[in-house]
């Protein structure tokens, strides 16, 4: 060992042994290594098996976000259909949401999420994207039961919109039917004809999509045909509604408002010294022009050229000459 400490004899011999006994260290090595590989082939499969459970977990996970996307994706269009709609409305109006369905098979009502506390009201229209829906028939203080058009104990005044043809559209408990009741047999309707709230009654503003007629059926010999047609509004679809708030004066208090805006207006007007919506502007003098003299009193002379201005209206004819009088 100390020659081989102090000087280089013995590395040729070393460098000869090693190159010998390297398969037997690869023998050696082999056991351990081979229990290696047998646990990396375990833990490898064991990794795939949980990353292959955590994927299918994560693809669930994106399924059920991608169908929660397919729901939000339709209640953006309807409720876009449903701002779109209120736009056309000229009246105030309130969105609400469905949250119950009358569970009685012979009865059409449901249950909406706004009631007293919000300013709804017993008799208030309310309508889908699409058409009149039914109205409001019990009020609670946070929601509100409504009674739809196709109950059997409703009915509502229509007319048509081609001419103006009046009816009574009163439901049959299906909420995709309609019925017109006491329509002549020779009135003039057919099919695909709109029908539109007349506004009679008071209770639903005139306007308002109805239903459209389906089915004219003539009876021979009798005094009134059978008129079916469906509803515009989606009565058994709708989530989401508007409840109106249409002007509820009469037509008396409406025309003594009318009257006391315009009498407002007058004495604003005259107050101001402008003329009165809709009356005659007063006369105003132009180029240089003198204004003629009130009926009251008597002419003056003209400060430019001596001339006598025109006699009022009122002066008699005997009227001495204005230049004489001061």
């Amino acid at each position: 060992m100390v020659v081989d400490a102090r000087f280089d004899y013995l590395k040729p011999v070393r460098s000869q042994m090693g190159l010998v006994l390297s398969p037997f260290y690869g023998i050696a090595d082999f056991p351990v290594r081979a229990w290696e590989g047998v646990r990396d082939q375990f833990t490898s499969r064991s990794e795939l098996l949980a990353e292959n459970e955590r994927l299918k977990a994560e693809q669930l996970l994106m399924q059920r976000r991608l169908q929660k996307l397919a729901t939000l994706t339709e209640q953006n269009v309807r409720l876009r259909e449903l701002l779109n709609s209120s736009a056309l409305v000229d009246d105030k109006v309130l969105v609400g949401e469905l949250i119950g369905v009358d569970p009685n098979p012979f009865t059409q009502r449901i249950l909406i999420d706004k009631g007293e506390k919000d300013g709804v009201f017993q008799g208030q229209p309310v309508l889908d994207a699409s058409g009149l829906m039914g109205q409001v028939v019990e009020v609670m203080p946070y929601t509100a039961r409504v009674l739809l058009l196709t109950d059997t104990t409703h009915s509502i005044p229509v007319q048509v919109n081609r001419n103006g043809l009046r009816a009574i559209a009163v439901g049959t408990g299906n909420p995709e039917r309609l019925e017109l009741r006491y329509v002549a047999d020779t009135a003039d309707i057919k099919e695909g004809d709109l029908l539109v709230s007349s506004g009679l009654g008071q209770r639903f503003p005139a306007g308002y999509p109805v239903a459209v007629v389906k089915e004219v059926l003539h009876d021979t010999g009798g005094p009134f045909a059978t008129i079916r047609a469906v509803p515009t509004a989606k009565m058994n679809r709708s989530r989401y509604v508007l409840l109106v708030f249409s002007d509820s004066r009469t037509p008396e208090q409406r025309a003594t408002d009318a009257a006391e805006a315009q009498a407002e207006a007058d004495r604003k007007a005259a107050e101001s010294g402008m003329p009165a919506p809709g009356g005659a502007p007063a006369a105003q003098p132009h180029d240089g022009a003198q204004p003629a003299a009130p009926a009251a009193q008597p002419a003056h002379p003209a400060g430019t050229n001596g001339a006598a201005p025109a006699a009022p209206a009122g002066a008699p004819a005997s009227h001495p000459d204005a230049r004489t009088r001061h």
